[in-house]
């Protein structure tokens, strides 16, 4: 990111698997009621941290769940809500054949390879998975790119990787940071701080 550029980053709001606490990766699982709520709440926060938003460049991981919160969001800002960008890069990271379970059916499934990622969490790579350290080498050619204020929506996994690379958190911080629905995560200067 170039210096004095203010990247607001947006997590898509909950979804069934948020709520029963499953791992989505890249399932392309829809918004639930309560997120579509917090989609509309988030442009509220948005506006209090960038009053200039109208102006902002909007980018968007090309999953459902964001898409969806991008475009229920910008419709609360009284933008056109299909005016923004879709990035690849911005997908969540996968968790291969971990994706759809919870972490509990992981840890009776394969206990070895919880247990492995607990104990490296930005390192271990999933069964077919991606880790958050090949998910941080995806996301810093985006970043590099960042040259002007802008808005993304994406997911919690890719704030990680925006907190190791724009905020300079380590790599045992950044994973066990807690990247809220409904809220917005503003970087700026290799700071961040939560609207």
């Amino acid at each position: 990111m170039r210096p004095g550029v203010t990247l607001y980053f947006v997590r898509h709001g909950e979804t069934d698997w948020n709520a029963e606490g499953r791992m989505q990766g890249q399932q392309d699982i829809p918004l639930n009621d309560v997120g579509r709520v917090q989609a509309r709440d988030v442009a509220g926060r948005l506006r209090e941290a960038a009053p200039h938003v109208a102006d902002l460049d909007f980018v968007c991981s090309p999953m459902l769940r964001t898409r969806q919160t991008m475009e229920i969001m910008r419709e609360a800002l009284g933008l056109e809500p299909g005016a923004y960008r879709l990035d690849e890069r911005l997908k969540e990271l996968t968790f291969g054949s971990w994706e759809g379970l919870t972490w509990r059916e992981v840890r009776a499934r394969d206990s070895d390879g919880a247990a492995r990622r607990k104990a490296d969490k930005w390192g271990y790579v999933p069964p077919s998975g991606e880790s958050y350290a090949m998910l941080a080498d995806r996301i810093g050619g985006f970043l590099d790119e960042v040259d002007h204020d802008m808005v993304v929506v994406a997911h919690g996994g890719v704030a990680r990787a925006f907190l190791r690379l724009a905020a300079g958190l380590t790599r045992l911080e950044a994973p066990v940071v807690d990247i809220w629905q409904g809220r917005v995560l503003v970087f700026r200067d290799g700071r961040y701080a939560w609207v």
